[in-house]
């Protein structure tokens, strides 16, 4: 029987599902040379995005079995942009994979057909779910731990994520790190059960595999039994095992340990998830809060210490990732019960209003660490008296409709740019010249690249305007060939691309004094790469991208909330 670390399946069970998603959106995969030339239509940017997002949503709904809440998480975390079709297609997915799921698990269980199986964790239902009106000050009071411990935990996490990004960075050091990790949380769990005298007589608790350890016959180690199941039986455990099933001394030890392992873990070089070790520490510590308030009051809470498990442990999570609709539709899916919908929801609620006033959710802090341009849902406060002027990025590399090989080579040679305006007069030779020229289109550098591989130039096409094989664009997606790949002979240097028939003629723009918050929702609703800056005359100024929009950021410290520009490291403009 394996030793069970502080990593949860649902992480990569999001991550496998965003990858496959990637792979059949775009029909081909250039490592294995395979090009099914199946639905070409794909092939393009926001149908990729569309697909990631369904695919997260996929991943969450079966492994959680969970694919209303699937669809909410990756509307809440996963995605930039969001529209009403999405929303039935992403639902439309998750409902297959959990579909598909229960098929498989049928199959696999013995009992094909039969279609009741969840996803792949499931924490049982609750038999007798009620709360009165006196126990929601309780539940208020368990969301302000949550958001307290989740704030420590993501300030923890924070500094050893910045650590192993400063110091941890051979593969070699990942692969100890890890190994150590794992040593750790062995010899951890061993000394607990060795140390620990929790032994209880086998009976009808819902202990998948009782662990005798250092008990009699017929008994059972309460801690090793906890150490020893998947972290998802072992939230089970703590939901649904009976009363006196776990001493306080017990929990709160427990607790305790694996906060800090789970804090230690999540970052490590290896595929995990946050949420099981999360939900299984909240589970600990609210467990322990309905066994210590059975004690205290005993006429007053009579066996519904599982309970208290559940709100802790959505409390924990809510307070690490400071997720609200997600999180309690999917809990409620995996628990089958609807009654603690509304306590789930305040205990969450509250869990990020408290942790939200110290830090940031554990995957912004991480998204931030890795330069991600990821938009948050609504444009930072404060921000009225912003203007594009202040937000575009300039200078701007332009080019004109019809223009010389070898200046384009040089550009994009000499840039990183993903999006090049045109405009009505040649670029000077040098690229990084401030220019203003009336705009009359957008090209995109992959469509460039195409021009050149394909060597689509006026001399040898002659008028070729509408002869264009788009065909040779959708070939190319997703990974199109670095300029340095690009073979351009000097004769062709002096060549010329007519640029017309593939420029986008009517790009987004906005003027230089429009504020950020009018900006930033354009940029989202329209799902836009680029977003052109014109001066009254109708002058290219500057270009927004999603990397320009993500820098501007709110940030809290003790209470107090200011805006912050933040550094993207991404390489590329997206």
């Amino acid at each position: 029987m394996l030793f069970r670390s502080a990593v949860g399946k649902e992480g990569p069970m999001i991550h496998s599902g965003a990858v496959i998603a990637a792979g059949i959106s775009q029909g081909k995969s250039t490592s294995f040379k395979v090009d099914t030339k199946s639905l070409p239509f794909f092939r393009q940017d926001q149908e990729k995005r569309d697909f990631v997002s369904g695919g997260a949503a996929a991943g969450v709904a079966a492994a959680f079995g969970a694919p209303v809440g699937g669809v909410l998480f990756s509307l809440e975390e996963g995605a930039s942009f969001w529209n009403q079709a999405l929303t039935w297609r992403i639902f439309f997915g998750s409902m297959t994979s959990y579909f598909t799921l229960n098929m498989l698990l049928s199959i696999f269980r013995g009992y094909a057909g039969q279609l009741s199986n969840g996803g792949l964790l499931n924490f049982g239902q609750f038999d007798n779910a009620t709360y009165d009106l006196w126990e929601l000050p309780l539940f208020l009071l368990i969301g302000v731990v949550g958001g307290l411990l989740g704030a420590l935990y993501n300030h923890i996490n924070y500094k050893l994520t910045v650590f192993r990004m400063r110091y941890i960075t051979k593969p070699w050091l990942k692969m100890m790190e890890a190994m150590i990790a794992a040593a750790v949380t062995a010899t951890a769990g061993f000394l607990m059960i060795y140390l620990i005298s929790d032994c209880k007589p086998i009976g009808n608790d819902p202990t998948d595999n009782p662990i005798q350890m250092y008990c009699n016959d017929g008994e059972y180690h309460v801690i090793g039994a906890i150490w020893f199941q998947t972290p998802e039986q072992s939230v089970r455990s703590l939901l649904h095992d009976p009363p006196g099933s776990h001493k306080l001394s017990t929990l709160v030890l427990f607790f305790f340990v694996y906060y800090l392992l789970n804090c230690w873990t999540y970052g490590l070089s290896i595929s995990a998830g946050v949420f099981i070790p999360t939900l299984l520490t909240g589970a600990a510590w609210g467990r322990a809060i309905g066994v210590a308030l059975h004690m205290l009051f005993p006429d007053y809470i009579q066996g519904e210490t599982g309970k208290y498990a559940l709100l802790g442990a959505a409390a924990m999570l809510g307070g690490v990732v400071r997720m609200t609709i997600s999180l309690t539709v999917i809990l409620i899916e995996a628990t089958g019960n609807l009654t603690y919908g509304f306590p789930i929801m305040v205990v969450l609620m509250v869990a990020k209003w408290v942790g939200d006033f110290f830090n940031e959710g554990l995957y912004d802090i991480h998204i931030q660490l890795a330069g991600v341009p990821l938009l948050s849902w609504e444009p930072p406060p404060l921000s009225a008296t912003t203007y594009a002027s202040e937000v575009m990025s300039y200078p701007v590399v332009t080019l004109s409709p019809i223009q010389k090989v070898g200046d384009i080579v040089e550009i994009l040679k000499c840039t990183t740019h993903n999006g090049f305006p045109i405009v009505d007069f040649p670029v000077p030779s040098t690229y990084n010249s401030r220019t203003f020229g009336k705009l009359r289109g957008l090209i995109l550098r992959s469509e460039l690249i195409v021009m050149l591989q394909h060597k689509i130039f006026s001399e040898l096409y002659g008028e070729w305007e509408g002869k264009l094989n788009m065909a040779l664009f959708r070939a190319a997606y997703p990974r199109y060939p670095d300029i340095s790949q690009i073979h351009v002979s000097p004769q062709e240097r002096e060549y010329t691309l007519d640029l017309r028939p593939i420029m986008n003629r009517t790009p987004s723009t906005v003027l230089h004094s429009t504020p950020l918050p009018q900006m930033f929702r354009q940029f989202r609703a329209l799902g836009l790469r680029h977003l052109l800056v014109v001066n009254d005359e109708g002058e290219v100024v500057g270009m927004v991208s999603r990397k320009d929009l993500a820098r501007h950021k709110v940030v809290h410290h003790g209470g107090s909330m200011e805006r912050a520009t933040i550094q993207v490291t991404e390489q590329v403009e997206s």
